[in-house]
């Protein structure tokens, strides 16, 4: 009998060893691998046999501050049936000049989501920039051309710094802006608001007039009036 072919997971361990980590959540192939290694591990993978993931179809920016934190106590509720915000200072919930201080060492990566027509399979890539101040990850537009535009997306949201982009400038954010709004210590109401001046007939910026608060979303739970209205209404039929 032949030995059983070896998984794609197997695969990517034996090739190239300690330089990358790989995992399966949930049946995705997750491979981990360094910024100096990114490169390098993108080309293989694009074009050795094994692999042939010949589409990048997606990239993006990912903050991981205060992953895996619990903010909401569904468990104790006020009298009308509300949770209750445990974390109310939470990552984005503060005022203006109130960030909390940004920590851990692996807070900003950049995923890149493969797909390989060849084998009709995909491939999770997740790099981890190694510098939270100024988190940089080397580019792919040379390996995936259509990195181009996710890249300059990532850097617009998250202040990712694609090293050797072509053209590394904002997309979706206005002329000036200041900040990046995806991050998880850019305040949910933002920093200034926008209107429109007709003394100076022009669009002009001010503070933040308004006050950050927690949405406290409802919880449905059971009650009785439903009972009693489901009993007299089988009582009527």
């Amino acid at each position: 009998m032949s030995e059983p072919r070896a998984t794609l997971p197997e695969r990517v361990a034996a090739r190239f060893g300690d330089r990358v980590r790989v995992s399966a959540p949930l049946g995705q192939v997750t491979v981990e691998v360094a910024p100096e290694c990114l490169v390098e591990v993108s080309r293989a993978m694009r074009d050795e046999r094994d692999f042939r993931f010949e589409q990048l179809v997606d990239l993006c920016g990912v903050d991981y501050l205060g992953y895996g934190e619990v903010e909401w106590d569904t468990t104790d509720v006020s009298s009308q049936g509300f949770s209750r915000g445990v974390e109310g200072q939470g990552p984005g919930r503060f005022k203006r000049g109130e960030r909390p201080a940004a920590g851990g060492e692996r807070r900003f990566a950049v995923v890149v989501h493969l797909l390989s027509q060849s084998h009709n399979r995909r491939l999770r890539l997740r790099c981890f920039a190694p510098d939270e101040a100024l988190p940089a990850v080397p580019s792919l537009v040379d390996v995936w051309p259509a990195a181009n535009w996710f890249e300059r997306e990532a850097f617009d949201l998250f202040g990712i710094v694609f090293e050797g982009h072509p053209d590394l400038r904002r997309l979706l954010t206005d002329y000036g802006f200041v900040g990046h709004p995806f991050r998880k210590d850019f305040p949910l109401i933002g920093n200034v608001e926008v209107r429109y001046d007709v003394v100076k007939a022009r669009v002009v910026y001010e503070p933040v007039s308004i006050e950050p608060r927690v949405l406290v979303p409802r919880v449905v739970r059971h009650d009785s009036r439903y009972e009693q209205g489901r009993a007299e209404t089988q009582a009527q039929s």
